[in-house]
This record gives C-alpha cells, sequence and structure tokens, in this order.
C-alpha cells in the first residue's frame, strides 16, 4: 500500500479509466477508488461491474459535481485530502467528433481540467496525475522519436484542447504548487473500448463482414500500446514519478493502419477485400512516435505486451463479449457513424 489510500479516478467508466480500476483492484485491492464520470455515450457503468467502486455520475466541469465526488471519498470542501490522488482520464478524445465540433472538447477538456485542478488545491489532494496524449506533438517526421521535451505542435481540436490541458496543469504546479505529473500515451487497444474507435470498429465490422472504412492510403502510421499497459505504467507513475515531471507511455509497436488491419483480418479469417479507402479526415497527421527513454531510466518502465499476443487477445474478447458490444453499438453510437461513414462507404 502507497501512501496514497484513496483514488479518486475521472472517467473512469470510460475505456482506458476502467481498465486502469480494474488493473487497481487487482494489484492494490485495500485501496478506496471513487469514480467520476458523466457517463455519456463513450461512459459505462457496466464497465465497471464485479468491483468494489463508488460511481458518482457528474460532469468534471461542474463544480457541485467535483464536489459530491471529493465528498464522496470522504472530504469535503476543506482540505483533508493528503492521502488521495486524482487520476484524471476523463476527456473528449475522438478527433473525427472534435473536426465535427470542438466546443464539447473544450468544455470537457479544457474547462473540466481547470475544474479539478482549482478542487484538488482547494482540498490539498496529494498528487494529480493527468492523462494525455502524443497528439500534442503533432506529426513526427519519419525516423524520428519525441521526447517529452518537445514543443507541443497540435492539429486537430482535440489535440490542441489536450495541449491546452496540460499548460493549465504545468501553470498549476508553477502557480499553486500542485503536486502534478503528465503521461503522454500513444494509442492504446484493448478490452472496453468504445467503438467508434479503430481496434472495435474494425473487429465489430469484419466479424459481420461489413466494409472497413480506411482514411487515405491507411498509411498512417501509430505507436500502439494495450491498455493494460498504459495501466500499468501510470500506476508506476502515481507511485514514483517526479513531480511537475511528464512521461511518454510507448508501446514500441509502431504500425500503419493497414498493417493493423491485415493482421485483424488474419486472425479474424476476413479477407482484406472487405477494406475500404475513404476520404482522408482533414489535417490527418502522418505519424506519431513518442520516445520511452524517461519512463524507462527514471521508473524502469517499458510495455510487457507483444502486439501479436495482446491483439489477438483483444479480438478474443470481443468475439467473447459480442452483447457488451451490441449495447454500446446501438442509440446514438449507430446514429453517428451512419451520419459520419455512410456516404464515405457509398463512393
Amino acid at each position: 500500500m502507497s501512501e496514497f489510500d484513496t483514488l479518486l479516478v475521472t472517467g473512469g467508466a470510460g475505456f482506458i479509466g476502467s481498465n486502469f480500476v480494474h488493473v487497481v483492484a487487482e494489484r492494490t485491492p485495500a485501496r478506496r477508488v471513487v469514480v467520476l464520470d458523466k457517463l455519456t455515450y463513450a461512459g459505462n457503468a457496466e464497465n465497471l461491474a464485479g468491483l468494489d467502486v463508488e460511481l458518482v455520475r457528474g460532469d468534471i466541469a461542474d463544480p457541485e459535481d467535483v464536489g459530491r465526488a471529493f465528498q464522496a471519498t470522504g472530504t469535503g470542501g476543506g482540505g483533508g485530502a493528503e492521502n488521495i490522488a486524482v487520476i484524471h482520464f476523463a476527456a473528449e478524445t475522438h478527433v473525427d467528433r472534435s473536426i465535427e465540433s470542438a466546443l464539447p472538447f473544450l468544455h470537457t477538456n479544457v474547462v473540466g481540467t481547470q475544474v479539478l485542478l482549482d478542487a484538488a488545491r482547494e482540498r490539498g489532494v496529494r498528487r494529480f496525475v493527468h492523462i494525455s496524449t502524443d497528439e500534442v506533438y503533432g506529426p513526427i517526421p519519419d525516423g524520428v522519436f519525441t521526447p517529452e521535451d518537445d514543443l507541443l505542435n497540435p492539429t486537430n481540436p482535440y489535440s490542441a484542447s489536450k495541449a491546452a490541458s496540460e499548460h493549465l496543469v504545468h501553470a498549476a504546479t508553477i502557480t499553486h504548487g500542485i503536486d502534478a505529473v503528465i503521461t503522454r500515451c500513444s494509442n492504446n487497444y484493448g478490452p472496453y473500448q468504445f467503438p467508434e474507435k479503430l481496434i472495435p470498429l474494425m473487429i465489430a465490422n469484419a466479424s459481420e463482414d461489413k466494409p472497413l472504412p480506411v482514411y487515405g492510403d491507411g498509411l498512417c502510421e501509430r505507436d500502439w500500446t494495450h491498455v493494460r499497459d498504459h495501466c500499468d505504467a501510470v500506476l508506476a507513475v502515481l507511485e514514483r514519478g517526479r513531480a511537475g515531471a511528464t512521461y511518454n507511455i510507448p508501446g514500441n509497436t509502431h504500425k500503419t493502419n493497414l498493417e493493423v488491419l491485415h493482421f485483424l483480418l488474419d486472425v479474424l479469417g476476413k479477407p482484406r477485400s472487405l477494406i475500404h479507402h475513404v476520404k482522408d479526415r482533414p489535417g490527418h497527421d502522418r505519424r506519431y512516435a513518442p520516445d520511452g527513454a524517461r519512463i524507462q531510466s527514471e521508473l524502469g518502465w517499458t510495455p510487457s505486451r507483444t502486439f501479436d499476443d495482446a491483439m489477438e487477445e483483444t479480438v478474443r474478447w470481443y468475439q467473447d463479449n459480442t452483447d457488451w458490444l451490441e449495447r454500446v453499438r446501438s442509440g446514438e453510437y449507430r446514429n453517428y457513424y451512419e451520419r459520419h461513414y455512410g456516404e464515405r462507404l457509398k463512393t
């Protein structure tokens, strides 16, 4: 058990957040976990089934909701949170949605982060871990890997909002002395991922012999990290990270979108003819490549899973959880999918 007896996990019913809560339950079951989640389209209380956590439904940009979440940890508005850490996963994350409308991203990712920082400072929270993304670096040339000290160059509303939130966290450490740490992870995959993202979308479509929409030539390159490796890294940062530091969390697996899809189709036994190239999205960054030297040298962390084994495991999880997938694919998601991809797939 560490000095942090209680964790307030924002976005803990979402993809990465819920996996993190599962990891905490497995590794440090004596810890108390409070989850604050708005339970929008990408947040699902079902992801926390069987876990001993307290779920507070609320908006991180609403000070009253944030206050209720802190009350659930046993603290009010006047301090007493010395053994509490905030792990801030909550965010709007889908680039395509940010291109359609940036305002929800500013509300959640920027305003919400500041509300949390204010609440954490008022209560004397011991540590604040802010989960960001390697997309804040913008496109990276071939052969180059970005260390944490590189300039930020976001190119879409999503990554711009995450860069802005990082600046607010950094400002809080300088101005108010908050013990905050920032992480920047590469593309995640694994259980409970909302099916607008590449991996679950393609698994679901291929399983039903539906077309797999691929932007442009499909040669955009990403670094891929299994979500449980990411969560292990976040725990290491929580426990041992330097106050005020930023850590990349890479998967050390660089593949183009087409390479990923070819692998998935081979695992599923489906033909590559299911791949349909569609019009590229505006400002599509060609390559991300975070450098993992800092987290390896300072915290001794490297990813433990191989891409092939972890991706096959991910495919099996979605095959074994078709009821879960169908439930989250209904309603708002289905409307979004048809609106976003319908016309493109007709061409």
